[in-house]
């Protein structure tokens, strides 16, 4: 039977099922959240904590998947999944019985840990439950649900605001939040084989992680610059002592070597840029093709969707790629995405006065942004789980989701600062902004591009030590010829230390 097909069939299929439902109603909800929140402020009031909805939420949410390796080593598969989904039901009917707005604010942030949890234990999981050979394709299913949502969440939320019972998007939630739960506990083993060590909770840096992405998207909503620096400075010295904070800490948010010079850092910083890309430009394309280009809210809705399913058909289609044609698909990807932005930022802001052939430009524009990312995404993911030390694999597999949801924070924030400064509140202001935001955003792929060729220089040199802290001696070749799988991880790191933009991969000179 082929990988695709047994990623569906029986036990495994439903155990597949089971986890692309997690992230899927964390998905649901974020764009449903997004649809009803006007009728909620109408309803509840709370205006002025408008945009605290959407910051406790991402606090609340990378606090979630940074909390999905711990929870699993202590807990394991079964119970961790089962946590996971009624955290997530709980915050749901908080929400759906709030009648002031620090309620609702609170059940946000509930929903954010147990959708954090939900969005980051299935990669970690798919690890133990499945072969290697169908992490690339069981990970394009993950993010497919991405597109999903993109289209349930918003016409979900939509309907029931629409009808005034806005309170039922978030009861439904919770049901199937239930219906998840139950599905964990009949299928998902107890307890995975699994030889990754227990660690402490990193509580530090839990704290500086939530603390400098809520003055980020504190920062976003500010109208003033001085007022957006000074949180910026604010969030940027939280971050700095984070980091130092996990250079020497013994737990740890990220596997050892993720803060080096290696190529382990170069794919979380590959994988954020990418998503960058995404993420700033979703979230106000609509407004702009409302305000420039005449659209009505449900067009350009839908309109804004095609990135996320371009983003989809991408993962489905590059998920089977592999060794040689993968490569070529990872660096192919900032090309197409800049391709995709530079259309945009001169299609989107001079506007097309309902011009069928701008705006299906501009439609392949979004696709080719968000099919860039699907292609690689797959692969940069199953890299990082490579690359990552046998011990510390469902680290390494939490750790995507977490470096993704602060990329989204610290993108969102840059966004939303952007248009502010170009003037988007200010009458005829929207083309100026959505020439800033699609300016500065193109910068993201073509410094993958730029670095690349630099990784290509820096191969040439000669190679004498390991990518670790310390150069290889006896001692290590001994330990490693000893074992013949850890023998071929050690050539695999060997042979592949390199940016994954990076050209062609040569082994190093001795």
């Amino acid at each position: 039977m082929s990988v695709a097909l047994s990623l569906w069939w029986g036990r495994t299929g439903l155990c597949m099922f089971v986890l692309c439902s997690g992230v899927a109603l964390h998905a649901i909800n974020l764009y449903l959240a997004t649809t009803v929140m006007p009728s909620i402020v109408r309803e509840i009031g709370g205006i002025d904590f408008y945009a605290w909805n959407t910051s406790l939420f991402v606090v609340g949410s990378i606090l979630g998947a940074a909390l999905a390796s711990q929870l699993l080593r202590r807990a394991g598969c079964r119970t961790a999944y089962l946590l996971a989904a009624i955290a997530f039901a709980v915050g749901c009917v908080i929400c759906a019985s709030a009648s002031f707005m620090p309620m609702f604010i609170a059940g946000r942030f509930v929903q954010g840990l147990g959708g954090g949890l939900l969005l980051s234990l299935p990669y970690a999981l798919l690890r133990l439950l499945f072969g290697p050979a169908m992490w690339p394709r069981a990970m394009a299913l993950l993010s497919s649900m991405w597109g999903v949502a993109t289209l349930l969440g918003p016409a979900l939320g939509g309907v029931l605001a629409e009808v005034g019972v806005w309170r039922a998007a978030f009861a439904s939630l919770a049901f199937a939040a239930l219906l998840c739960a139950a599905g964990a506990w009949t299928l998902l083993p107890a307890q995975a084989d699994d030889r990754s060590r227990a660690g402490g909770v990193p509580l530090a840096q839990l704290a500086l992680l939530g603390g400098a992405v809520l003055l980020i998207s504190m920062a976003s909503v500010m109208e003033n610059i001085p007022g957006q620096v000074g949180w910026l400075g604010a969030a940027a010295l939280l971050l700095l002592w984070l980091c130092r904070r996990e250079g020497t800490a013994t737990s740890r948010l990220l596997p050892r070597e993720s803060l080096g010079k290696t190529p382990l850092r170069a794919l979380y910083v590959s994988m954020v840029l990418l998503a960058v890309t995404v993420t700033c430009s979703e979230s106000f394309v609509p407004w702009f093709l409302q305000e420039l280009h005449g659209l009505g809210p449900l067009a350009a809705g839908f309109m804004g969707a095609t990135m996320s399913a371009g983003w989809t058909t991408g993962s489905i289609i590059a998920s089977g790629a592999r060794s040689a044609r993968a490569d070529a698909l990872v660096r192919t990807s900032p090309w197409l995405s800049s391709i995709g932005l530079l259309v945009l930022l001169l299609l989107l802001p001079p506007g097309s006065g309902g011009d069928w052939l701008h705006l299906a430009a501009i439609a392949a524009a979004l696709i080719v942004i968000g099919f860039a990312v699907g292609i690689a995404w797959p692969h940069l993911a199953t890299r990082v789980l490579e690359r990552a030390a046998r011990e510390e694999g469902d680290l390494a597999a939490a750790s995507i989701m977490t470096i993704q949801l602060v990329g989204t924070a610290l993108s969102t924030a840059l966004a939303g600062i952007i248009v502010n400064a170009a003037g988007m509140s200010e009458a005829g202001g929207s083309g100026s902004a959505a020439f800033w935001l699609f300016a500065v955003v193109l910068l993201a792929p073509v410094w993958l591009l730029l670095t690349g060729a630099a990784q290509r220089f820096t191969l040439r040199r000669p190679l004498k030590t390991l990518p670790h802290s310390k150069p290889c001696d006896g001692a290590d070749i001994a330990r490693a010829r000893s074992s013949l799988p850890a023998e071929r991880l050690m050539q695999r790191n060997l042979e592949r230390i390199s940016c994954p933009f990076a050209g062609k991969r040569r082994a190093p000179d001795d």
